[in-house]
């Protein structure tokens, strides 16, 4: 493919950037791309009863790969601590180290503005890593540089805040993968506290109503970056 493009979508916690992005990597994937989510944490700290934290990290990084499985890409799950996360040298420069070897062109990842610090810190992170990488002057374990072609938020209803959707994507084609990959995750199905399957179906419907597709996921340019109205992502450009 000429004008292959490897999307890494970044989150916070295993399973956000499949709930925001999930449909749109499957879309990717089908098409021959690249597609790699990497999780920042496993977002364990919500437990399901009777687990312990960290049975439920390892039952989430699985559900991580299960789903990825699905969608046509692979999960990667790093270190770091659910609702602990920090935008330190230390994890940007992990970050930065993966972005060198994995070579992503395009970063999907969370909003700025969230009411989970994990979440808010994420696109600091990927900033952060995304300059690291870049440049020349920073030794990472002896790779050469790489920068990433474009950035990009996804929606995730706990950073709705200013969130202004900038690209419409029709995933009708992709949606039922992606609701099928959704499933994979205990907390999706089973949680209390939200509908997260019943809210991001409703949501894929809502976006595509708006955008007069069957379903659509969307996506918002980076603050700063020349902002405009479209309805192509790289790599499916006409």
């Amino acid at each position: 493919m000429a004008n292959k493009v490897h999307v890494m979508i970044v989150g916070a916690h295993c399973g956000d950037g499949e709930i925001q992005a999930g449909a749109i990597a499957h879309k990717y994937a089908k098409a021959g791309h690249e597609v790699t989510f990497l999780h920042l944490t496993a977002g364990e700290k919500g437990t399901p009863p009777q687990m312990s934290v960290e049975e439920y990290r390892k039952q989430k990084v699985d559900e991580a790969e299960q789903a990825a499985k699905i969608l046509g890409g692979r999960s990667i799950t790093l270190k770091y601590k659910d609702a602990e996360l920090k935008a330190d040298d230390e994890t940007i420069s992990t970050v930065a180290t993966l972005f060198r070897k994995l070579k992503p062109n395009v970063v999907i990842t969370h909003w700025i503005n969230s009411m989970h610090p994990d979440h808010a810190l994420c696109p600091k992170i990927v900033e952060g890593a995304w300059l690291k990488a870049a440049l020349p002057g920073f030794d990472l374990e002896g790779l050469p540089p790489h920068s990433l072609n474009r950035m990009f938020h996804s929606e995730n209803w706990e950073d709705m805040e200013g969130y202004e959707p900038d690209v419409f994507v029709d995933v009708s084609e992709e949606f039922d993968t992606y609701l099928k990959a959704l499933s994979k995750y205990w907390f999706i199905k089973n949680s209390s506290d939200f509908r997260y399957y019943d809210y991001y179906q409703a949501l894929g419907t809502m976006r595509g109503c708006v955008s007069k597709h069957t379903y659509a996921q969307t996506l918002k340019f980076a603050t700063g970056m020349n902002v405009r109205k479209e309805t192509a992502i790289p790599g499916f450009e006409l």
